[in-house]
């Protein structure tokens, strides 16, 4: 059998051990490199741990250096985080309260590692859930279930400011603490809608009680103006009377008077006339001349 020199000289040559040795050595320096820095993204604090121990000194936004293969690093949010749970609580009154609760919180990036070495990234479940718990048992016994409805932002605050005082020392700050829903049994419901129905009604009772004392309020005003008007209408009347009596009695005089008596006398003589000319009584001039026959 022949053999082609053209063909093996054409034929793929083999790598060579020289050649494999130093791809594996790039392929290895570039894994290594990949593992000799570690980039903290905006908004979270890098934890180093150091063949499992945790530096104290957490790193930063941005990109670091870390020795391969001995240091990882655990990057934790320092973002704003809801944490929201249900709660099951008792009110002074002994009513048992329900409610949806949510905590807006962040971890203060200074006190992560000593969070990171204390709980681990499960600081939720560790920390917040049970101290929340707490809290809120805490300020519902302080309240009846009214007040609870009534005063819903005194208990957050109260609540909030518990938070604070338990899981500031973690690192843990509370930004906003909401009562999401407050849920009672179906007894106190049906109570507080029924007196709610007993208040408005009572309300309505009220306005239309007022609104009758306006309208009769306004009913005796206008009685009130009409006698005052009608009283100086007659006291008008009256002077005007009285005016036109003391006009008539100073443009009479004596003559007058006597023409006026001549132009309605009869023809009849009186018998008696006052002093001052005036008709007294009307008697009868026959009746008082001496009887004729009966003197002779």
């Amino acid at each position: 059998m022949s053999v082609n020199v053209r063909e093996l000289s054409n034929a793929p040559k083999k790598m060579s051990f020289k050649g494999l040795k130093w791809l594996i050595a790039a392929l290895v320096a570039l894994f290594i490199a990949a593992n000799a820095f570690t980039i903290v993204p905006a908004g979270h604090t890098g934890v180093v741990l150091t063949l499992g121990e945790v530096s104290s000194n957490p790193l930063s936004e941005g990109f670091h250096v870390k020795a391969p293969f001995i240091q990882t690093v655990e990057k934790m949010s320092n973002k704003i985080q809801v944490y929201q749970t249900d709660a099951s609580a008792v009110s002074r009154d002994l009513q048992t309260v329900k409610s949806t609760i949510a905590v807006n919180y962040r971890l203060v990036s200074d006190m992560t590692p000593k969070m990171y070495k204390d709980t681990g990234m499960d600081y939720e479940t560790i920390l917040m859930m049970p101290v929340v718990q707490e809290c809120m048992k805490s300020a519902t016994a302080k309240y009846n279930a009214e007040q609870l409805i009534t005063e819903r932002e005194s208990v957050s605050n109260e609540v909030k400011a518990s938070l604070d005082e338990k899981l500031n020392g973690y690192g843990i700050y509370i930004e906003k603490f909401n009562i999401v829903n407050f849920d009672f049994s179906k007894e106190f419901n049906e109570a507080i809608e029924a007196k709610q129905v007993a208040e408005q009604n009572l309300l309505k009772t009220k306005t239309e009680q007022e609104q009758a004392k306006v309208v009769a309020k306004t009913e005796a005003e206008k009685k009130v103006i009409a006698a005052n008007a009608e009283a100086e209408a007659i006291l008008a009347q009256a002077n005007a009377q009285a005016e036109a009596n003391k006009l008539l009695e100073e443009s009479l005089s004596s003559k007058v008077i006597a023409y006026e008596q001549i132009q309605k006398w009869n023809g009849v003589m009186p018998k008696v006339t006052g002093s001052d000319g005036g008709l007294l009584i009307d008697v009868d001039i026959d009746d008082t001349a001496p009887n004729t026959a009966t003197s002779n």
